[in-house]
């Protein structure tokens, strides 16, 4: 369970978020949609505290994992970015081998098991539908795999340290449709152990990948919803406004 309350958030003196409550549950996907510069990834990047990294930013309100603050002096925020994964828009593989890419964060955890690294990177590549694709080519640099092949490592990655939620900011923008496909059929699967949170242009895409879809809109919550009743009936003329295209 993922919640926010009464959220606002500012870059300095700009007011980025505007009192924002949303409930997510476990084993679904949510999208966020909405035009440019709406407050979506920035809303995002709330739940591994991304956001802490941009010098002058203030957050009032509540952020919530499983009931607990997020934002508590006594969370340790390394560990929270184990327990909440993020996949960016461009694929960003280390200038490693495959094989270390995934591997990467099991040894900075401290894993030394030869024998279960092997392991634990395969079933990473395995969740993130590329072990077949490149279980001849784990000693090759990361940089040889298409870029559709790259966010999946990307995604395998992130999958390694074995996180409860999986934030993806735009993953398939930069991918071309067959690949774009492959990562929205992998949605499909992983939202069966884990928490998916998406946001996307592609109202599409929202509308095949999505349990549930939020609105934004300069910085509001316009509407929250399940995406079937958001893209059949909208409740707010924003909406509507949004998804047949009159602005956005």
């Amino acid at each position: 369970m993922i919640e926010a309350k009464n959220i606002d958030f500012y870059y300095g003196d700009f007011h980025a978020l505007k009192n924002i409550s949303m409930k997510m549950e476990a084993h679904t996907v949510t999208a966020f949609i909405g035009p440019s510069g709406c407050g979506k990834s920035t809303f995002l990047r709330l739940f591994n505290r991304m956001n802490d990294l941009i010098d002058a930013t203030r957050l009032t309100g509540e952020c919530r994992i499983d009931g607990a603050d997020i934002y508590h002096k006594s969370v340790d925020v390394d560990e929270l970015r184990k327990k909440v994964g993020m996949v960016f828009q461009k694929p960003n593989p280390f200038p490693k081998s495959v094989f270390e890419n995934v591997a990467y964060g099991l040894r900075v955890g401290g894993m030394t098991d030869k024998n279960r690294i092997r392991q634990r990177v395969e079933a990473a590549l395995t969740g993130a539908a590329l072990w077949d694709e490149v279980k001849d080519k784990l000693k090759k640099s990361a940089f040889e795999l298409s870029g559709g092949q790259q966010q999946r490592l990307c995604i395998a990655r992130a999958l390694a340290i074995s996180p409860a939620i999986l934030l993806m900011d735009e993953p398939a923008s930069a991918l071309d449709p067959v690949s774009t496909s492959k990562i929205e059929d992998l949605i499909h699967v992983l939202k069966k152990e884990y928490t998916l949170v998406i946001v996307t242009h592609n109202m599409q895409q929202a509308a095949r990948v999505s349990d549930k879809t939020g609105f934004f809109m300069l910085g509001e919550l316009v509407e929250f919803s399940d995406t079937k009743k958001m893209f059949l009936n909208p409740e707010k003329e924003e909406t509507q406004n949004y998804l047949t295209g009159r602005f956005g």
